[in-house]
């Protein structure tokens, strides 16, 4: 019988992106892609989802063989998991869900496209959830299981290891095509006392570490930029630091940029600046919002005694 890639008109084409000044950057020619598809998906899909090195044997090359590594390896492990009464009951669903996939009824996010049906050396870092112990279990190097999730929600606590310890989820969680987002309002403040005497960095001073690594560790090992929140609360000391400084960075590159440095996006004049792989967000609480309402004065507190710091 005929099937979803049957009901497809396919054709013959050439993806290509180019740079701001005009120098190819990606190609991929003779690539069968759905003829309904914009010359945009075309670039998309075969520059960031297609598998396999460029030039390899086993390059993909065709939005089928993509879209039947990713939709048989999913019917597949829900037939083993006895989600499906039958195998034909398997097969239908396979062969709806490839046709959301080709005719762009819907799209799974970018882990997927990454991961699901790659046969590579298992990553043996993380954990997962053991349907037969009904537990979380640690994955080591004996369990293949493709991070498949778009979005991770990391906790950081006031403490040295603990802020290196998240460098190495974020980057690892990055490795593997995922985004994570994080709030550092458990740092205590800049220049707030440390036991041993010292004084503290602040979290800004360690959000240079954690855009630092974002920038250069590629989403999913592509050419993609890893996806970056990071929050502090209203009532953190250094909220109006974190506030601008996002602007205060750009000043500098376009001083960069007017002394000739490149300034696409990529170029030099922002790779030499800090906070440009992460969005910056405010939590404003109840307090926060009904301070506005009333046009209340605001305090911050420290993080160490919750003392009132600037108002």
């Amino acid at each position: 019988g005929r099937t979803p890639y049957d009901e497809v008109t396919w054709e013959q084409r050439t993806a290509s992106i180019t740079n701001d000044k005009g120098v190819v950057i990606f190609e991929q020619r003779d690539i069968d892609i759905p003829s309904e598809w914009s010359q945009t998906a075309t670039n998309i899909v075969a520059s960031k989802y297609f598998h396999g090195r460029m030039g390899a044997p086993d390059r993909e090359r065709s939005v089928a063989q993509l879209v039947h590594r990713v939709v048989d390896s999913i019917t597949e492990w829900g037939f083993e998991g006895r989600y499906f009464r039958s195998r034909e009951d398997a097969e239908s669903f396979r062969d709806e869900l490839a046709h959301l996939m080709l005719t762009q009824k819907a799209c799974f996010n970018s882990p997927v496209w990454f991961n699901v049906g790659v046969k590579e050396e298992n990553r043996g870092y993380g954990w997962y959830f053991d349907e037969q112990t009904d537990s979380i279990k640690k994955l080591d190097k004996t369990v293949h299981k493709p991070q498949c999730s778009a979005c991770f929600i990391n906790s950081v606590q006031d403490s040295l290891e603990s802020i290196l310890d998240l460098a190495k989820t974020e980057g690892m969680l990055f490795k593997w095509g995922s985004g994570t987002g994080t709030n550092l309002s458990n740092l205590r403040e800049e220049n707030a006392l440390l036991w041993g005497g010292g004084r503290a960095s602040g979290p800004l001073s360690f959000m240079k570490g954690f855009d630092a690594f974002a920038g250069v560790i590629k989403s999913g090992g592509k050419t993609r930029r890893a996806a970056k929140m990071v929050i502090l609360n209203a009532d953190h000391p250094d909220v109006e630091q974190f506030i601008w400084c996002k602007a205060k960075e750009e000043r500098k590159a376009h001083v960069l940029i007017d002394n000739g440095y490149d300034s696409s996006l990529d170029g030099e004049a922002y790779a030499s600046i800090f906070f440009q792989n992460a969005n910056n967000s405010v939590r404003a609480s109840d307090e926060f919002m009904q301070a506005v309402v009333d046009d209340a004065d605001w305090t911050t507190k420290s993080i160490v005694d919750q003392r009132p710091v600037k108002k």
